[in-house]
């Protein structure tokens, strides 16, 4: 029993993961129609300006230079992505082949530099001491991190409904959506909605990779590739556009993930994810929510 507890609570840790990357792929697709193959780089600026501003930090203690250089790689990921926005996508809204060659582009410049400037090595960075215990539930020993992995995403996910469906910014970017023409023509600037929308997804990405740098305690440039790749198939088991689809695939992925490498093979737990996927697709080719819901 405590085996499966503990398999469960991780499961949903490393679920609360992919949804914390993919909400923002999610997000930014279905309000917006660009699917963007950089969303790893988001994760990896934001993930190696932690590293680079915790290691400047003197002495400071643990906890609060954690958090000191964490809000830092914030900050620097969600400027990062209103940037590319604003420089990269702007001009190509409609051409979704333009924009997946340039996205693509970015992603693949952005590791070469990061490699090229501080090496392929992964770097180290020191953790609160917390989140490495663990708690004791039913004789299972579950890791600190996986409960704050959870409340993050349980928070990220009601954040970015009520958003959505309460605030002005929200409501118009689901116009500009239905009909940018329209919006446009009430005198309201349409674009900057839009660029808020990939802040909103990068930082959603930045806080999945702090997440992961408490979990991991290092950096590497292949960091945010390899997170986005199961963050992209959460995204269309979920159904392109649906935050909360995507909620319900990331609990699916992480569960399935976690059951099968332990309960099967270490190792069989990436090929179980790719068969859910084909099994969902079989099911319901849209996803399990084929709209913005």
């Amino acid at each position: 029993m405590s085996t499966f507890l503990l398999l469960t609570i991780t499961g949903l840790g490393l679920g609360a993961m992919y949804f914390l990357i993919a909400s923002g792929l999610s997000l930014i697709y279905g309000l917006m129609g660009v699917l963007n193959f950089a969303h790893g780089v988001f994760i990896t600026v934001t993930a190696y300006t932690l590293w680079f501003v915790e290691s400047k930090i003197g002495d400071v203690p643990v906890l609060p230079r954690f958090l000191i250089a964490a809000l830092a790689g914030l900050v620097v990921g969600t400027v990062f992505a209103a940037l590319t926005e604003l420089v990269l996508i702007r001009p190509l809204y409609g051409r979704h082949i333009e924009q997946v060659l340039v996205t693509v582009g970015l992603a693949l410049a952005v590791t070469a530099l990061v490699t090229a400037i501080w090496g392929s090595d992964a770097r180290v960075v020191t953790a609160p001491a917390w989140v490495g215990q663990t708690t004791t539930i039913f004789g299972a020993h579950i890791p600190n991190d996986r409960w704050l992995e959870i409340a993050t995403a349980v928070i990220v996910l009601f954040a970015l409904e009520a958003f959505l469906r309460r605030t002005r910014y929200g409501l118009i970017v689901r116009a500009g959506v239905e009909n940018r023409a329209m919006v446009t023509a009430l005198g309201i600037d349409v674009r900057k909605a839009f660029t808020l929308v990939f802040a909103i997804g990068g930082l959603a990405a930045g806080i999945a990779a702090v997440l992961y740098t408490l979990y991991s305690t290092t950096v590497d440039p292949q960091q945010g590739t390899s997170l986005v790749i199961f963050a992209f198939i959460v995204v269309v088991i979920g159904g392109l556009g649906s935050i909360r689809g995507t909620a319900w695939a990331a609990v699916m992925v992480g569960l399935v993930q976690q059951y099968a490498n332990y309960y099967a093979s270490s190792g069989l737990g990436d090929l179980s994810v790719v068969l859910l996927l084909g099994i969902v697709l079989i099911a319901r080719p849209r996803g399990l929510s084929g709209s913005f819901a």
